[in-house]
């Protein structure tokens, strides 16, 4: 049996030298490119295959990464509505030392004190302060405050949307470069050629992927974080407005 099979690939392996052998010139050599290029593929190869559509995917990235950074010091508790500011408010206010609790949103800024600087100069430059003006004054300020937090966040959306746009647009050059080089000249139309233009349309559509991706699921996280945000300044506006109103309740 072991001589059957030795006879087997001598004649297999003899078949496929023949082959290789009546193949042309031509597709001989390209057949010898096609492998030394691709035991010499590499991040870098992959990279250039893209074009210089991958720097404009290399910079979207870029600014995803940014994006996060600032999004994750931003949309803190810390930074929306400190507990420390937001006890000293309602303390001040209830015990009617208005000014001082101006002093303290002007010294430590963020959208809970510029909500409540707004209240407290519409009580200050009022000679009767209406309860539900005061109320519309500091919805309005917390709309402003809640759409500054909420609509940053849109930037990773935008990302999201434009990368893999980017990456078939990518997709659109590398299929033009292949046909290109069928319908020039036949003889042209190489493996390696037709390879470069199928690997850039696969490449600039795969790191298109790659950016986009991560940038949704970093969009639908920092939404949420900025809901919850916005559900805690409000009730923390809510305290300072019943501090407030109680304390015109006393005087009156």
């Amino acid at each position: 049996m072991s001589g059957v099979f030795g006879r087997a690939k001598i004649g297999a392996a003899g078949v496929a030298a023949w082959l290789v052998g009546a193949m042309p010139l031509w597709a001989q050599a390209a057949a010898g490119t096609a492998v030394t290029e691709v035991d010499r593929l590499s991040w870098r190869t992959v990279v250039e295959n893209g074009g210089w559509l991958m720097v404009v995917l290399a910079v979207m990235s870029l600014v995803t990464v940014a994006f996060v950074l600032y999004f994750l010091a931003i949309l803190r508790v810390g930074a929306v509505t400190p507990r420390p500011l937001h006890r000293e408010l309602v303390e001040k206010l209830r015990a009617g030392d208005v000014k001082e609790a101006r002093k303290a949103c002007e010294y430590r800024p963020s959208p809970l004190a510029a909500v409540t600087l707004v209240a407290i100069d519409y009580v200050l430059n009022v000679a009767q302060p209406d309860g539900m003006l005061l109320k519309d004054v500091m919805q309005g300020e917390g709309s402003r405050q809640a759409e500054a937090l909420e609509g940053q966040t849109r930037y990773l959306l935008d990302i999201a949307t434009i990368a893999p746009m980017v990456g078939l647009l990518g997709t659109v050059f590398g299929m033009l470069r292949a046909f290109s080089a069928v319908a020039l000249d036949i003889a042209q139309a190489r493996p390696m050629v037709l390879a470069g233009g199928v690997s850039q349309a696969l490449v600039t559509t795969a790191f298109g992927l790659m950016v986009g991706i991560p940038a949704m699921i970093c969009y639908a996280y920092f939404r949420r974080r900025a809901a919850t945000l916005v559900s805690q300044l409000e009730a923390a506006s809510t305290d300072i407005l019943t501090a407030l109103l109680s304390k015109k309740a006393e005087t009156e």
